[in-house]
């Protein structure tokens, strides 16, 4: 059964804001650490650059 313990909550970060000199957009989201052990990807809004970009998780 499951445990409450498994998922924890994740920071998501812009990686094209930095290169273009941009405040980055930052999202939080959770994850299962046991069943996805690598960081996660996603395609997020990003308000300053006005389009989806991808975020990485970070630390």
């Amino acid at each position: 059964m499951a445990k409450k313990k498994d998922r924890i909550v994740i920071t998501l970060e812009c990686t094209e804001a930095k290169k273009e000199g941009k405040p980055p957009s930052r999202y939080t989201t959770s994850k299962n650490k046991r069943k996805q052990t690598e960081r996660l990807e996603l395609k997020k809004y990003n308000p300053y650059l006005k389009r989806y970009t991808l975020h990485k998780e970070i630390k």
